[in-house]
Protein backbone atom coordinates (compact mmCIF):
# COMPACT_ATOMS: atom_id res chain seq x y z
CA UNK A 1 0.00 0.00 0.00
CA UNK A 2 1.55 3.45 -0.81
CA UNK A 3 -0.49 6.23 1.29
CA UNK A 4 0.79 8.85 -1.31
CA UNK A 5 -1.49 7.49 -4.09
CA UNK A 6 -4.62 6.02 -5.12
CA UNK A 7 -5.50 3.81 -7.71
CA UNK A 8 -7.97 5.36 -10.64
CA UNK A 9 -8.78 3.03 -13.67
CA UNK A 10 -10.05 4.17 -17.24
CA UNK A 11 -10.03 1.95 -20.55
CA UNK A 12 -6.42 1.11 -20.45
CA UNK A 13 -6.67 0.03 -16.74
CA UNK A 14 -5.10 0.99 -13.57
CA UNK A 15 -2.96 4.02 -12.94
CA UNK A 16 -1.35 5.54 -9.75
CA UNK A 17 -2.83 9.22 -9.10
CA UNK A 18 -1.43 11.26 -6.36
CA UNK A 19 -3.93 11.04 -3.50
CA UNK A 20 -4.70 14.21 -3.01
CA UNK A 21 -5.22 14.99 -6.69
CA UNK A 22 -8.55 15.99 -7.83
CA UNK A 23 -7.52 14.50 -11.72
CA UNK A 24 -8.61 10.85 -12.65
CA UNK A 25 -6.50 8.28 -15.18
CA UNK A 26 -6.35 9.88 -18.00
CA UNK A 27 -4.82 13.11 -17.05
CA UNK A 28 -2.52 11.21 -15.12
CA UNK A 29 -1.30 9.25 -18.16
CA UNK A 30 -1.03 12.66 -19.66
CA UNK A 31 0.86 13.95 -17.24
CA UNK A 32 3.56 10.97 -17.12
CA UNK A 33 3.31 11.16 -21.24
CA UNK A 34 3.62 14.62 -22.13
CA UNK A 35 6.80 15.36 -20.47
CA UNK A 36 7.88 18.06 -22.68
CA UNK A 37 7.84 21.68 -22.12
CA UNK A 38 6.97 22.02 -18.04
CA UNK A 39 4.62 24.41 -19.63
CA UNK A 40 0.60 24.02 -18.08
CA UNK A 41 -2.28 24.84 -20.62
CA UNK A 42 -3.27 28.53 -20.39
CA UNK A 43 -5.57 28.72 -17.36
CA UNK A 44 -8.26 30.43 -19.87
CA UNK A 45 -8.71 27.98 -21.64
CA UNK A 46 -9.40 25.49 -19.01
CA UNK A 47 -11.72 28.20 -17.57
CA UNK A 48 -13.46 28.56 -20.61
CA UNK A 49 -13.17 24.59 -20.92
CA UNK A 50 -15.25 24.84 -17.00
CA UNK A 51 -17.60 27.30 -18.39
CA UNK A 52 -19.05 25.02 -21.32
CA UNK A 53 -18.96 22.63 -19.09
CA UNK A 54 -21.61 24.47 -16.58
CA UNK A 55 -23.76 25.04 -19.43
CA UNK A 56 -23.69 21.78 -20.51
CA UNK A 57 -24.64 20.11 -17.41
CA UNK A 58 -27.31 23.07 -16.89
CA UNK A 59 -28.75 22.18 -20.49
CA UNK A 60 -28.61 18.62 -20.33
CA UNK A 61 -30.26 18.74 -17.08
CA UNK A 62 -33.00 20.96 -17.54
CA UNK A 63 -33.56 18.55 -20.63
CA UNK A 64 -33.86 15.30 -18.17
CA UNK A 65 -30.68 13.85 -20.37
CA UNK A 66 -28.52 14.15 -16.86
CA UNK A 67 -30.08 13.27 -12.94
CA UNK A 68 -31.09 16.54 -11.88
CA UNK A 69 -28.87 16.56 -8.56
CA UNK A 70 -25.97 15.26 -11.15
CA UNK A 71 -26.59 18.17 -12.98
CA UNK A 72 -26.49 21.12 -10.34
CA UNK A 73 -23.39 19.59 -8.68
CA UNK A 74 -21.60 19.32 -11.82
CA UNK A 75 -22.53 23.28 -13.11
CA UNK A 76 -21.22 24.41 -9.23
CA UNK A 77 -17.81 22.46 -9.63
CA UNK A 78 -17.55 23.72 -13.13
CA UNK A 79 -18.24 27.16 -12.12
CA UNK A 80 -15.67 26.99 -9.53
CA UNK A 81 -13.31 25.98 -11.83
CA UNK A 82 -13.94 28.71 -14.49
CA UNK A 83 -13.86 31.10 -11.17
CA UNK A 84 -9.99 29.82 -10.71
CA UNK A 85 -10.44 28.07 -7.58
CA UNK A 86 -8.83 25.03 -8.79
CA UNK A 87 -5.93 26.21 -11.21
CA UNK A 88 -3.90 23.82 -9.43
CA UNK A 89 -5.51 20.58 -10.82
CA UNK A 90 -4.47 21.36 -14.46
CA UNK A 91 -0.89 20.43 -14.79
CA UNK A 92 -0.87 18.97 -18.19
CA UNK A 93 1.92 20.28 -20.83
CA UNK A 94 0.74 22.50 -23.71
CA UNK A 95 2.54 20.17 -25.85
CA UNK A 96 0.16 17.12 -25.96
CA UNK A 97 -2.59 15.43 -27.90
CA UNK A 98 -3.58 17.24 -31.09
CA UNK A 99 -7.05 17.56 -30.11
CA UNK A 100 -6.65 18.92 -26.71
CA UNK A 101 -8.04 15.34 -25.35
CA UNK A 102 -6.09 15.29 -22.42
CA UNK A 103 -7.42 18.95 -20.90
CA UNK A 104 -10.81 18.39 -21.64
CA UNK A 105 -10.10 14.80 -19.75
CA UNK A 106 -8.84 16.93 -17.03
CA UNK A 107 -11.23 19.36 -16.67
CA UNK A 108 -13.90 16.72 -17.02
CA UNK A 109 -12.13 14.33 -14.21
CA UNK A 110 -11.53 17.24 -11.94
CA UNK A 111 -15.36 18.18 -12.21
CA UNK A 112 -16.69 14.90 -11.53
CA UNK A 113 -14.40 14.47 -8.82
CA UNK A 114 -15.45 17.70 -6.90
CA UNK A 115 -19.40 17.36 -7.79
CA UNK A 116 -19.31 13.60 -6.53
CA UNK A 117 -18.06 14.53 -3.15
CA UNK A 118 -20.93 17.50 -3.08
CA UNK A 119 -23.35 15.46 -3.97
CA UNK A 120 -22.82 12.06 -2.77
CA UNK A 121 -23.13 10.41 -6.29
CA UNK A 122 -20.52 9.12 -8.27
CA UNK A 123 -20.04 11.41 -11.32
CA UNK A 124 -18.85 9.89 -14.70
CA UNK A 125 -15.94 12.32 -16.26
CA UNK A 126 -17.29 10.91 -19.81
CA UNK A 127 -21.12 10.32 -19.44
CA UNK A 128 -22.21 13.27 -17.28
CA UNK A 129 -19.84 16.02 -17.27
CA UNK A 130 -19.31 15.00 -21.01
CA UNK A 131 -22.39 14.13 -22.02
CA UNK A 132 -23.46 15.40 -25.49
CA UNK A 133 -19.65 16.91 -26.52
CA UNK A 134 -16.46 15.31 -27.74
CA UNK A 135 -12.98 16.74 -26.97
CA UNK A 136 -13.11 17.87 -30.90
CA UNK A 137 -15.63 20.48 -30.34
CA UNK A 138 -15.05 21.55 -26.23
CA UNK A 139 -11.55 22.30 -26.90
CA UNK A 140 -11.62 24.65 -29.87
CA UNK A 141 -14.63 26.20 -29.03
CA UNK A 142 -13.02 27.13 -25.39
CA UNK A 143 -10.06 28.15 -27.44
CA UNK A 144 -11.64 30.84 -29.69
CA UNK A 145 -13.83 31.54 -26.33
CA UNK A 146 -10.54 32.45 -24.37
CA UNK A 147 -8.55 33.78 -27.19
CA UNK A 148 -12.02 36.61 -28.24
CA UNK A 149 -11.74 37.39 -24.34
CA UNK A 150 -8.23 38.27 -23.80
CA UNK A 151 -8.88 40.26 -27.28
CA UNK A 152 -11.83 42.16 -25.66
CA UNK A 153 -10.66 42.55 -22.41
CA UNK A 154 -7.35 42.85 -22.88
CA UNK A 155 -5.48 43.77 -26.20
CA UNK A 156 -8.33 46.19 -27.59
CA UNK A 157 -8.22 48.68 -24.32
CA UNK A 158 -4.37 48.58 -24.79
CA UNK A 159 -4.41 49.37 -27.85
CA UNK A 160 -6.89 52.39 -27.12
CA UNK A 161 -4.76 53.47 -24.79
CA UNK A 162 -1.47 53.65 -26.40
CA UNK A 163 -3.95 55.13 -29.51
CA UNK A 164 -5.09 57.52 -27.10
CA UNK A 165 -1.42 58.41 -25.61
CA UNK A 166 0.09 59.16 -29.02
CA UNK A 167 -2.44 61.37 -30.18
CA UNK A 168 -2.47 63.09 -27.08
CA UNK A 169 1.30 63.79 -27.57
CA UNK A 170 0.61 64.64 -30.81
CA UNK A 171 -1.33 67.49 -29.88
CA UNK A 172 0.98 68.00 -27.28
CA UNK A 173 3.86 68.35 -29.60
CA UNK A 174 1.81 69.46 -32.59
CA UNK A 175 3.43 72.90 -33.50
CA UNK A 176 7.32 71.37 -33.60
CA UNK A 177 8.92 71.41 -36.94
CA UNK A 178 11.78 68.80 -37.62
CA UNK A 179 13.21 67.48 -40.83
CA UNK A 180 11.49 64.71 -42.33
CA UNK A 181 13.60 61.54 -42.84
CA UNK A 182 13.00 59.28 -46.17
CA UNK A 183 15.53 55.84 -46.70
CA UNK A 184 16.99 57.40 -43.31
CA UNK A 185 18.16 60.98 -44.98
CA UNK A 186 17.31 64.53 -45.25
CA UNK A 187 13.61 64.81 -46.55
CA UNK A 188 11.12 68.27 -46.44
CA UNK A 189 9.95 69.25 -43.14
CA UNK A 190 6.83 67.50 -41.02
CA UNK A 191 6.00 68.49 -37.71
CA UNK A 192 6.26 65.87 -34.54
CA UNK A 193 2.26 66.92 -34.15
CA UNK A 194 2.02 64.62 -37.74
CA UNK A 195 4.19 61.84 -36.81
CA UNK A 196 2.81 61.33 -33.54
CA UNK A 197 -0.82 61.51 -35.17
CA UNK A 198 0.26 59.03 -37.65
CA UNK A 199 1.23 56.64 -35.40
CA UNK A 200 -1.96 56.93 -33.50
CA UNK A 201 -3.42 55.70 -36.96
CA UNK A 202 -1.48 52.82 -37.44
CA UNK A 203 -2.79 51.57 -34.17
CA UNK A 204 -6.69 52.62 -34.86
CA UNK A 205 -6.29 50.46 -38.23
CA UNK A 206 -4.55 47.82 -35.95
CA UNK A 207 -7.73 47.70 -33.89
CA UNK A 208 -10.30 47.94 -36.84
CA UNK A 209 -8.42 44.67 -38.05
CA UNK A 210 -8.84 42.80 -35.13
CA UNK A 211 -12.45 43.96 -34.43
CA UNK A 212 -13.26 42.90 -37.59
CA UNK A 213 -11.99 39.35 -37.51
CA UNK A 214 -13.85 38.99 -33.83
CA UNK A 215 -17.27 37.43 -35.62
CA UNK A 216 -15.31 34.88 -37.31
CA UNK A 217 -13.93 33.79 -34.00
CA UNK A 218 -16.89 33.60 -32.37
CA UNK A 219 -18.62 30.83 -34.52
CA UNK A 220 -18.18 27.87 -32.64
CA UNK A 221 -17.63 24.05 -32.99
CA UNK A 222 -19.80 23.11 -30.42
CA UNK A 223 -22.32 20.55 -31.07
CA UNK A 224 -20.26 19.28 -34.13
CA UNK A 225 -18.69 16.18 -31.69
CA UNK A 226 -16.02 13.84 -33.23
CA UNK A 227 -16.35 14.92 -36.80
CA UNK A 228 -18.48 17.30 -37.63
CA UNK A 229 -21.97 15.31 -37.84
CA UNK A 230 -23.10 16.31 -34.19
CA UNK A 231 -23.51 12.76 -33.16
CA UNK A 232 -24.65 11.97 -29.93
CA UNK A 233 -25.46 15.80 -29.24
CA UNK A 234 -29.03 16.08 -28.81
CA UNK A 235 -30.76 18.26 -30.70
CA UNK A 236 -31.04 21.87 -29.91
CA UNK A 237 -28.09 20.98 -27.31
CA UNK A 238 -25.29 23.18 -28.90
CA UNK A 239 -27.58 26.27 -29.63
CA UNK A 240 -28.79 26.15 -25.97
CA UNK A 241 -25.39 26.37 -24.48
CA UNK A 242 -23.92 28.71 -27.03
CA UNK A 243 -26.96 30.95 -26.18
CA UNK A 244 -25.87 30.89 -22.17
CA UNK A 245 -22.30 31.22 -22.74
CA UNK A 246 -23.22 34.38 -24.95
CA UNK A 247 -25.14 35.94 -22.31
CA UNK A 248 -22.69 34.71 -19.45
CA UNK A 249 -19.54 36.22 -21.70
CA UNK A 250 -20.92 39.39 -23.71
CA UNK A 251 -19.77 37.79 -26.48
CA UNK A 252 -21.17 37.40 -30.11
CA UNK A 253 -20.94 34.07 -29.94
CA UNK A 254 -23.10 31.71 -31.92
CA UNK A 255 -22.79 28.17 -33.71
CA UNK A 256 -20.62 27.76 -36.29
CA UNK A 257 -22.41 27.62 -39.87
CA UNK A 258 -20.90 24.68 -41.17
CA UNK A 259 -19.05 22.19 -38.77
CA UNK A 260 -17.15 20.80 -40.95
CA UNK A 261 -15.16 23.98 -41.52
CA UNK A 262 -14.82 24.59 -37.90
CA UNK A 263 -13.29 21.31 -36.52
CA UNK A 264 -11.47 20.61 -39.44
CA UNK A 265 -9.66 24.08 -40.11
CA UNK A 266 -8.55 27.02 -37.77
CA UNK A 267 -8.34 29.52 -40.41
CA UNK A 268 -10.03 31.68 -38.13
CA UNK A 269 -6.91 31.84 -35.45
CA UNK A 270 -4.50 32.33 -38.36
CA UNK A 271 -6.22 35.16 -39.36
CA UNK A 272 -6.67 36.54 -35.45
CA UNK A 273 -2.93 36.28 -35.44
CA UNK A 274 -2.83 37.73 -38.61
CA UNK A 275 -4.09 40.71 -37.55
CA UNK A 276 -2.19 40.64 -33.91
CA UNK A 277 1.22 40.25 -36.16
CA UNK A 278 0.47 43.41 -37.98
CA UNK A 279 0.16 45.49 -34.54
CA UNK A 280 3.35 44.20 -33.70
CA UNK A 281 4.60 45.58 -36.75
CA UNK A 282 3.40 48.59 -36.27
CA UNK A 283 4.55 48.74 -32.92
CA UNK A 284 8.14 47.87 -33.95
CA UNK A 285 8.08 51.03 -36.59
CA UNK A 286 6.66 53.19 -33.61
CA UNK A 287 9.40 52.14 -30.74
CA UNK A 288 12.48 52.24 -33.51
CA UNK A 289 11.23 55.82 -34.59
CA UNK A 290 11.47 56.55 -30.74
CA UNK A 291 14.72 55.71 -30.11
CA UNK A 292 16.07 56.79 -33.22
CA UNK A 293 14.61 60.52 -32.75
CA UNK A 294 15.76 59.96 -29.02
CA UNK A 295 19.33 58.97 -29.79
CA UNK A 296 22.37 60.43 -28.43
CA UNK A 297 22.41 62.88 -26.64
CA UNK A 298 25.45 64.16 -27.76
CA UNK A 299 25.69 62.23 -30.93
CA UNK A 300 22.58 61.08 -32.12
CA UNK A 301 19.93 63.17 -33.23
CA UNK A 302 18.62 63.57 -30.10
CA UNK A 303 15.43 65.21 -31.14
CA UNK A 304 13.33 63.98 -28.36
CA UNK A 305 13.82 62.60 -24.82
CA UNK A 306 12.58 59.72 -23.00
CA UNK A 307 11.36 59.59 -19.37
CA UNK A 308 15.18 57.88 -17.67
CA UNK A 309 13.91 54.98 -16.31
CA UNK A 310 17.24 52.72 -14.79
CA UNK A 311 20.67 52.92 -15.63
CA UNK A 312 21.63 51.93 -18.85
CA UNK A 313 25.17 50.36 -18.66
CA UNK A 314 27.35 48.64 -15.49
CA UNK A 315 30.43 49.97 -16.95
CA UNK A 316 29.58 53.37 -18.52
CA UNK A 317 28.67 56.36 -16.00
CA UNK A 318 25.33 58.40 -16.82
CA UNK A 319 24.23 56.26 -19.89
CA UNK A 320 20.82 55.86 -20.11
CA UNK A 321 19.12 53.74 -22.93
CA UNK A 322 15.34 53.20 -24.49
CA UNK A 323 14.78 50.16 -22.46
CA UNK A 324 10.99 50.07 -23.26
CA UNK A 325 11.35 50.72 -26.66
CA UNK A 326 13.98 47.94 -26.74
CA UNK A 327 11.17 45.14 -24.42
CA UNK A 328 8.35 46.33 -27.11
CA UNK A 329 10.73 45.29 -30.27
CA UNK A 330 11.60 41.94 -28.23
CA UNK A 331 7.87 41.30 -27.95
CA UNK A 332 7.47 41.86 -31.61
CA UNK A 333 9.39 39.58 -32.47
CA UNK A 334 8.10 36.64 -30.34
CA UNK A 335 5.14 37.58 -31.59
CA UNK A 336 6.16 36.90 -35.28
CA UNK A 337 7.13 33.66 -34.21
CA UNK A 338 4.46 33.13 -32.73
CA UNK A 339 2.44 33.81 -36.07
CA UNK A 340 4.62 31.79 -37.80
CA UNK A 341 3.72 28.56 -35.40
CA UNK A 342 0.12 29.50 -35.75
CA UNK A 343 0.25 29.70 -40.12
CA UNK A 344 1.91 26.36 -40.10
CA UNK A 345 0.16 24.31 -37.49
CA UNK A 346 -3.07 25.61 -39.11
CA UNK A 347 -2.32 24.16 -42.34
CA UNK A 348 -1.61 20.95 -40.79
CA UNK A 349 -5.55 20.07 -40.49
CA UNK A 350 -6.18 16.32 -41.75
CA UNK A 351 -9.35 15.89 -42.63
CA UNK A 352 -12.12 16.19 -39.79
CA UNK A 353 -9.76 17.80 -37.26
CA UNK A 354 -6.50 19.90 -37.33
CA UNK A 355 -4.50 18.32 -34.62
CA UNK A 356 -2.83 21.01 -33.87
CA UNK A 357 -4.84 22.66 -31.76
CA UNK A 358 -3.28 23.30 -28.27
CA UNK A 359 0.16 24.97 -29.92
CA UNK A 360 -2.21 27.15 -31.86
CA UNK A 361 -4.27 28.21 -28.37
CA UNK A 362 -0.83 28.59 -26.88
CA UNK A 363 0.94 31.20 -29.26
CA UNK A 364 -1.56 33.20 -29.77
CA UNK A 365 -2.71 33.56 -26.42
CA UNK A 366 0.67 34.63 -25.59
CA UNK A 367 0.85 37.34 -28.62
CA UNK A 368 -2.34 38.46 -27.22
CA UNK A 369 -1.25 38.87 -23.69
CA UNK A 370 2.28 40.27 -24.97
CA UNK A 371 0.84 43.00 -27.16
CA UNK A 372 -1.69 43.93 -25.01
CA UNK A 373 0.86 44.23 -22.39
CA UNK A 374 3.48 45.77 -24.70
CA UNK A 375 0.93 48.84 -25.49
CA UNK A 376 0.42 49.90 -22.32
CA UNK A 377 3.65 50.26 -20.85
CA UNK A 378 4.61 52.08 -23.89
CA UNK A 379 2.41 54.38 -23.69
CA UNK A 380 2.67 54.23 -20.09
CA UNK A 381 5.86 54.66 -19.55
CA UNK A 382 7.50 56.68 -22.36
CA UNK A 383 5.13 58.35 -24.77
CA UNK A 384 3.14 60.12 -22.19
CA UNK A 385 6.31 61.92 -20.78
CA UNK A 386 8.25 62.18 -23.79
CA UNK A 387 9.44 66.06 -24.42
CA UNK A 388 11.10 67.53 -27.56
CA UNK A 389 14.19 69.68 -28.28
CA UNK A 390 11.93 72.02 -30.47
CA UNK A 391 14.97 74.23 -31.07
CA UNK A 392 17.25 71.28 -32.32
CA UNK A 393 13.87 69.89 -34.29
CA UNK A 394 13.54 73.62 -35.86
CA UNK A 395 17.48 73.74 -36.91
CA UNK A 396 17.23 70.76 -38.36
CA UNK A 397 14.17 71.60 -40.33
CA UNK A 398 15.79 74.50 -41.85
CA UNK A 399 18.86 72.85 -42.22
CA UNK A 400 18.13 69.71 -44.78
CA UNK A 401 18.78 70.13 -48.47
CA UNK A 402 15.39 68.52 -49.12
CA UNK A 403 14.24 72.39 -48.62
CA UNK A 404 14.96 72.48 -52.39
CA UNK A 405 12.09 70.51 -53.29
CA UNK A 406 9.89 73.86 -53.00
CA UNK A 407 12.14 75.45 -55.68
CA UNK A 408 12.10 73.11 -58.09
CA UNK A 409 8.73 74.25 -59.40
CA UNK A 410 9.83 77.47 -59.78
CA UNK A 411 13.72 77.34 -60.89
CA UNK A 412 13.34 73.66 -62.32
CA UNK A 413 13.86 70.07 -61.05
CA UNK A 414 17.99 70.24 -62.47
CA UNK A 415 18.79 73.91 -60.64
CA UNK A 416 17.50 72.83 -57.81
CA UNK A 417 19.61 70.10 -57.46
CA UNK A 418 22.78 71.49 -58.32
CA UNK A 419 21.69 74.43 -55.78
CA UNK A 420 21.98 71.57 -53.15
CA UNK A 421 25.23 70.60 -54.06
CA UNK A 422 26.77 74.08 -53.91
CA UNK A 423 24.90 74.17 -50.42
CA UNK A 424 26.43 71.08 -49.33
CA UNK A 425 29.55 71.10 -50.98
CA UNK A 426 30.27 74.67 -49.39
CA UNK A 427 28.08 75.10 -46.14
CA UNK A 428 26.09 77.93 -47.35
CA UNK A 429 22.74 77.85 -46.72
CA UNK A 430 20.28 77.25 -49.79
CA UNK A 431 18.92 80.53 -49.43
CA UNK A 432 22.15 82.02 -49.83
CA UNK A 433 23.01 80.02 -52.57
CA UNK A 434 19.93 80.69 -54.42
CA UNK A 435 20.04 84.25 -53.95
CA UNK A 436 23.82 85.19 -54.95
CA UNK A 437 22.59 83.11 -57.57
CA UNK A 438 20.22 85.26 -58.54
CA UNK A 439 18.00 82.99 -58.97
CA UNK A 440 15.18 84.91 -56.80
CA UNK A 441 15.17 87.42 -54.16
CA UNK A 442 16.03 87.03 -50.75
CA UNK A 443 12.47 87.57 -49.58
CA UNK A 444 10.62 85.39 -52.24
CA UNK A 445 13.22 82.51 -51.11
CA UNK A 446 12.43 82.93 -47.52
CA UNK A 447 8.59 82.68 -48.01
CA UNK A 448 8.99 79.52 -50.65
CA UNK A 449 11.57 77.79 -47.89
CA UNK A 450 9.38 78.85 -44.60
CA UNK A 451 9.72 75.01 -43.07
CA UNK A 452 6.09 75.55 -41.43
CA UNK A 453 4.29 76.80 -44.25
CA UNK A 454 6.00 73.12 -46.03
CA UNK A 455 4.16 70.86 -43.24
CA UNK A 456 0.50 72.69 -43.88
CA UNK A 457 -0.48 71.33 -47.35
CA UNK A 458 -1.70 68.61 -45.96
CA UNK A 459 0.47 65.11 -47.43
CA UNK A 460 2.81 66.92 -49.01
CA UNK A 461 6.65 65.43 -49.24
CA UNK A 462 10.30 64.44 -51.00
CA UNK A 463 8.46 61.00 -52.67
CA UNK A 464 10.89 58.72 -51.99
Amino acid sequence: MDPAHRIETDSLGAVRVPAGARWGAQTQRAVENFVVSGRRVDPDIVHALATIKTHAAEVNGAAGRIDSTIAGAIADAAREVSEGRWDDEFPVDVFQTGSGTSTNMNVNEVVANIASQRCGVTVHPNDHVNHGQSSNDTFPSAVRIAVALAVRDHLLGACRRLSSSLGATGDRLGGVVKAGRTHLMDATPVTLGQEFRGYAAQIDQAIERIEAVLPRLCRLPLGGTATGTGLNAPEGFAGAVIAALAAETGLGLVEAPDHFAAQGSCDDLVEMSGAVRVLAVALTKIANDLRWMASGPATGLAEITLPELQPGSSIMPGKVNPVICETVTQVAARVFGHDATVGFAGSQGSFELNTYQPVIADALLDAVKLCAAACRLLAGTTVDGLTADEARCRRYAESTPALATALAPVIGYDEAASVVKEALRTGATIISVVVERGLMGESEARSLLDVEAMTRPGIRGSGD
